[in-house]
């Protein structure tokens, strides 16, 4: 399974292979998208992601590998209500600044991960009503949020203290917003899209 020990690595292989999304804008669209697709939301997802990169590289074939696993431990995560679950962002050992610019990031892709044609007019309603109204505001709110890069100790241990408490609420707000769109998940088994099916 992969962990945010891994960000990194995931990050280096978007790179690599040409992608014009990093790791948390990545994770941040996929977990968004499960909400309203559920497992079915995988092969869109990886496609988007992978857009305009080379499907025969032997990187991007990798890349596909590591964004497959991410899909099905965060799939399996939120359709099974595990407390373990956590946005994919650098680690605790990054420095505050990279992990608070990482956590704006993984909003945006949350944020866009809402957007869906396939089923805009149930999605409208479902996202105009509380909670998912407050959710959005406060996640548009996180896409500006920003540190000082020269902080001195006491201002850094506050910036580590509001970033903690931050990614705990995406966290708690990403499970609720799951539950409150499940009536727009066709029913699906979450590790039903594996690597067979994303990767071709």
């Amino acid at each position: 399974m992969i962990s945010n020990a891994d960000y990194d690595l995931l990050n280096s292989a978007l790179l690599r292979c040409g992608s014009s999304w990093n790791a948390a804008q990545a994770h941040g669209l996929l977990c968004g998208q499960l909400a309203i697709l559920g497992a079915d939301a995988g092969h869109g997802w990886l496609t988007q992601v992978l857009q305009n990169t080379d499907a025969d590289d032997v990187e991007c074939q990798e890349c596909a590998s590591m964004l497959d696993q991410l899909f099905l431990a965060t799939s399996r995560q939120l359709a099974e209500r595990q407390s373990e679950f956590e946005p994919f962002l650098p680690d605790d050992r990054a420095p505050v600044v990279e992990r608070t610019a990482a956590m704006a990031e993984w909003c945006e892709g949350f944020l866009n991960g809402l957007v869906s044609e396939a089923k805009a007019g149930q999605l409208r309603k479902r996202l105009a009503a509380e909670p998912l109204s407050d959710i959005i505001k406060d996640m548009l709110e996180i896409t500006r949020a920003g540190v000082e890069e020269e902080a001195d100790e006491e201002a850094e241990a506050a910036d580590e203290n509001a970033l903690i408490e931050l990614v705990e609420y995406l966290r708690v707000a990403t499970q609720m917003a799951y539950e409150e769109l499940a009536e727009l998940r066709a029913p699906a088994d979450p590790g039903a899209a594996g690597n067979a099916d994303l990767l071709h």
